[in-house]
């Protein structure tokens, strides 16, 4: 028997507003992406940096939560799995590998100066009544919100 496991963790900055988008059921998704960003030394010393562009999609809650609070440039943490999309086009196969987020976490602030919302935005990506998003993995409250116009997590 053979053991697979498909999970990822990846942290960058969006290269566009995500784009969302609600199918017949209500159900939201919504895709953007993610430059993830290695600095490293070369053999001849000087530092050098090396971009990796991920196509990312979030279902559910945490779709919207996305949509609502992130933009280009801001930065977060994934965690997901990988999803193969395939389709054929004027007679040529394409494919294309993008990450599916179980949940997203907002890292930075906004521009503002403001909190983000914080905490971790997951959402089972097949229930529509998920818990409550915003309250960090580790299951303690999120921080008190400084500022008025702050999603009520």
């Amino acid at each position: 028997m053979a053991v697979t496991v498909n999970r990822v963790i990846i942290a960058g900055n969006l290269t566009r507003d995500p784009q969302v988008r609600f199918l017949s059921n209500e159900k939201a998704v919504a895709n953007f992406g993610l430059a993830i960003n290695n600095r490293f030394k070369a053999a001849d010393g000087t530092q050098k940096e090396d971009t990796v562009f991920v196509d990312v999609e979030a279902w559910g809650r945490t779709a919207e939560l996305v949509g609502q609070y992130l933009t280009k440039g801001r930065a977060c943490l994934i965690e997901g799995r990988l999803k193969l999309d395939a389709w054929e086009k004027d007679g040529q196969k394409h494919s294309k590998l993008r990450v599916v987020a179980d949940s997203v976490q907002f890292l930075d602030f906004g521009n503002r100066g403001e909190r983000s919302p914080g905490g971790d935005t997951s959402a089972p990506a097949s229930e529509p009544s998920a818990p409550a998003a915003g309250m960090p993995s580790t299951g303690a409250p999120a921080a008190p919100s400084p500022a008025e116009d702050e999603p009520p997590f």
